[in-house]
């Protein structure tokens, strides 16, 4: 099959005017190209072309679909290959934070849970996409691995199991368990403090004795975990915002109960990039009107940052956030916020062109469409020229010039385009770099869609 057969195919499966017959020729075809397998919206025909599918490459396509249906994927829960159950088990690996991926019916994850296969069972428990209900239910699970996810899921459990997995024969279990305990329990949190591997997470989050605190000030025993803890008295804190670790002065700047005076008066230091997953009691509040108030009104920047995360920011702290010139909360807002400015949108597209905030930003729905092709057609730079196929009042004729680009992108963007002239669309499925992009233009004929499946080989 020649290259560019196969690239003007792989468009064609992700084409969204795909007809059914031509769909159903690429499914049970094992050269039909990932995209088939991976589509929003499969008929029924479509599904269980896939579940019989003979090879599993395909069916693993499909149990790893962010787009499809749990309840569709969850039919492979007998599949006769272990890779494929336990394809279904982890789920999607979905980049996309805007789009959350539906957990697997409870029944079906617990079919999962006792599979005779060990790899089967440790996917479904490395799992992001898990609902809580099942996560709950795993407490009372033979297999202490199960056991010690409940146990990570401490809050939403009744205190029986809570005590139960606190006494659980199973030391990594017992441990787990108390991780989640010590947050209310000075006594369990001196207890993990006498393992070194506990040590650090249990002074992060646990209740603390005062003499247990003094010694780990005076041991410098992880003292940016430390300096997080909420139970750590006010004159110990103030010991660490002068302490000469940059990492622990900041770790102490993020407290909560800290006004904006007394938080802006320590001397630490923040970088140009974002901190993970952002400030843990901030990312934990981000539906609470106060708690976003407090942050993105703060002159830390770790605090806005995190605010930024929330798509639930109202008017006044999302115009606030937008005007921060801070560029790690531009990307954010990107990312998390549906009513993020233009103008801030653009701004992450200018500065960042070709990465993954970039897209995000040219992706979002309040991304400017009107007035690009004036502004842009003639740009010197290939990525703003490329923003000239997004107005809706580009021509065709436009297009058909921007599908000649020698920047591959713009010609990309310009060849799936349905405004684009059918003779230069038929065209441009002989083109080896655009043909991907041509064979998913919604505006290809059927009997295009239908020549490029036999110049592929793909049999009816």
């Amino acid at each position: 099959m020649v290259a560019f057969h196969a690239s003007a195919l792989d468009g064609v499966a992700r084409n969204p005017e795909l007809p059914t017959p031509l769909l159903l020729r690429l499914l049970a075809c094992e050269r039909g190209g990932e995209a088939a397998f991976r589509r929003a919206g499969l008929p029924g025909a479509a599904v269980a072309v896939i579940l019989a599918h003979p090879n599993p490459g395909a069916r693993i396509e499909f149990a790893i679909s962010a787009r499809a249906e749990p309840s569709q994927r969850a039919r492979l829960v007998d599949d006769p290959s272990p890779k494929v159950r336990a394809a279904l088990a982890y789920g999607p690996e979905w980049p996309d934070p805007r789009t959350r991926v539906g957990p697997l019916p409870d029944g079906v994850c617990a079919r999962l849970l006792d599979d005779s296969v060990p790899s089967v069972r440790a996917a479904l428990l490395d799992s992001p996409h898990l609902g809580p209900s099942f996560v709950a239910s795993l407490a009372t699970h033979r297999d202490p691995a199960a056991r010690r996810k409940a146990a990570r899921a401490w809050e939403k459990l009744p205190p029986g199991e809570r005590a139960a997995l606190l006494a659980d024969p199973d030391p990594a279990v017992r441990q787990a368990a108390a991780l989640g305990e010590c947050r209310q329990d000075a006594h369990v949190t001196a207890e993990l403090l006498r393992d070194p591997k506990s040590a650090a997470e249990a002074l992060r989050h646990g209740i603390l004795h005062r003499a247990d605190a003094e010694r780990c000030v005076a041991e410098r025993t992880h003292l940016a975990a430390l300096a997080e803890n909420p139970s750590l008295p006010h004159d110990l804190v103030e010991r660490l915002a002068v302490d000469p670790d940059e990492d622990v002065r900041l770790a102490v700047s993020l407290r909560p109960e800290l006004d904006e005076t007394r938080r802006m008066g320590i001397d630490f230091t923040t970088g140009d990039l974002d901190r993970g997953d952002g400030v843990r009691w901030v990312r934990d509040g981000l539906a609470d009107p106060e708690v976003l108030r407090r942050a993105a009104t703060s002159a830390h920047p770790l605090l806005r940052r995190t605010a930024a995360r929330s798509p639930h920011l109202p008017p006044d702290l999302l115009d606030l956030l937008a005007r921060s010139e801070d560029q790690v909360v531009d990307n954010l807002l990107g990312v998390y916020h549906p009513n993020t400015p233009e103008e801030v949108l653009m701004r992450v597209y200018a500065r960042l062109g070709g990465t993954f905030s970039a897209w995000m930003a040219e992706t979002h729905p309040r991304f400017p469409r009107e007035g690009l092709a004036a502004r842009y057609a003639d740009h010197p730079d290939g990525n703003y020229r490329r923003l000239a196929v997004r107005d809706p009042a580009a021509t065709p004729a436009l297009i058909e010039r921007l599908s000649h680009d020698p920047e591959v992108w713009t010609g990309q963007a310009a060849a799936e385009d349905p405004r684009l002239p059918l003779h230069r669309l038929r065209e441009a499925l002989h083109v080896p770099e655009l043909a991907s992009s041509a064979g998913a233009n919604p505006a290809l004929p059927e009997d295009e869609m239908t020549a490029v499946l036999e110049r592929a080989g793909i049999p009816t």
